[in-house]
């Protein structure tokens, strides 16, 4: 028989987990609490992969911004840390919306870029589409990433709550 106690601290982080997710997938563009770590992992990722060649290079900016949280996500989860690892799973969500607005604005390159060393700063999602031959389907790339991305929210978030309920096994006597 199995006892279940809720773990308050977690049921609340949860419910504000879900509360920043909602904020998120209704305004992506806007500029949130992740956003500085996300743009330094992505400019990081950058310079990870730019041994690879342009291509690469340039797409190792998305590569550098999932694989950062991935990595605290496999972390946590091979130490059996479901909530903690469950939380990182919500930062690739939250990532996967960040990218669906870079991948949109592919065509119209109306965001701000960023440009370490002061070069030319190149539109990533600009270059990978027609790089690809998929420019003109900008929208609907960046609308399937979006929805990865809330995919993602969505099952982090009822993980997070799942593993907030404690469950301690009792002796039958």
């Amino acid at each position: 028989m199995s006892m279940k106690n809720v773990n308050y601290f977690k049921a609340v982080f949860t419910l504000l987990m879900a509360a920043y997710g909602i904020m998120c997938a209704h305004s992506p563009s806007d500029f949130y609490f992740l956003d500085r770590v996300n743009l330094t992992a992505h400019e990081a990722g950058h310079l990870l992969f730019s041994w690879f060649g342009q291509f690469i290079m340039i797409l190792g900016g998305t590569i550098g911004q999932l694989l950062v949280p991935a990595a605290f996500t496999v972390y946590f989860s091979l130490r059996h840390v479901y909530f903690s690892a469950s939380v990182t799973l919500f930062w690739i969500g939250q990532n996967f919306l960040n990218i669906s607005v870079y991948a949109k604005d592919a065509q119209a390159m109306n965001l701000p870029l960023v440009s370490i060393g002061g070069g030319d700063a190149i539109h990533d999602w600009n270059y990978i589409l027609t790089k690809v031959g998929l420019l003109r389907w900008d929208r609907a790339v960046g609308n399937t990433i979006y929805g990865i991305g809330v995919v993602i929210i969505i099952a982090a978030v009822l993980c997070a709550f799942y593993y907030s309920i404690q469950r301690e096994e009792s002796e039958t006597t």
